[in-house]
């Protein structure tokens, strides 16, 4: 398969920098190509704003709530996501370069096509969530949990998941020549499609 390259946000039209948003009600915001800078986002409460191809440079997310919002096709350069809290967010086609993710929690929503290469993800918490064709390439996820993801069609060539808890996760994109799966918490069901994917002949006796 070859490597997906992302695709960044495009110009901006507006621009702000150095904000601080700490602890606003931004839901139902929507905002298009606006570079946001240096901005403060700790302790957010975001129910269904909408960003647009935007691009976050230097933002905290740390300690903020989203529920049902919108970040497509934005590209987050070394942002911060402290326990942050997306529940049903939208992310698709969205780019993430030198951002950390500790304790970060993200349960349900569309993170299609989204760009974490290279990501930590090791205290990170993914549940039920759609990430189609993800670029997780090199990855670490080390004794994260990642439970119930799609993650058909995803890049995950020289990710990491020692230790992952991937119960109830589409595997079929995973090739365990390129990808560390050495002690991965798995369903009998996922043993199958490994073994497939061995080239291995798995019958019922």
């Amino acid at each position: 398969m070859a490597e997906r390259k992302a695709r960044a946000a495009g110009p901006e039209t507006s621009r702000v920098q150095g904000a601080d948003w700490s602890g606003d009600d931004i839901s139902g915001q929507n905002h298009e190509k606006v570079l946001f800078v240096d901005l403060d986002m700790t302790e957010v409460e975001n129910t269904g704003a909408v960003f647009t191809e935007c691009t976050f440079r230097n933002v905290k997310f740390n300690v903020s709530v989203h529920h049902g919002a919108a970040f497509v096709n934005c590209t987050f350069a070394a942002c911060k996501f402290y326990d942050a809290r997306f529940a049903d967010c939208k992310f698709v086609g969205s780019i993430f370069d030198r951002c950390t993710f500790d304790a970060m929690t993200v349960t349900g929503g569309n993170w299609s096509f989204a760009g974490l290469s290279g990501a930590d993800l090791r205290t990170a918490s993914f549940r039920g969530v759609n990430l189609r064709e993800a670029d997780l390439a090199g990855a670490r996820c080390q004794g994260g949990s990642m439970r119930d993801l799609d993650l058909s069609g995803a890049w995950l060539r020289g990710a990491d998941f020692s230790g992952c808890d991937l119960r109830g996760s589409d595997l079929s994109a995973v090739d365990p020549a390129s990808v560390e799966l050495r002690g991965a918490i798995i369903t009998i069901d996922q043993t199958i499609t490994i073994a497939q994917a061995l080239g291995l002949d798995v019958r019922a006796e």
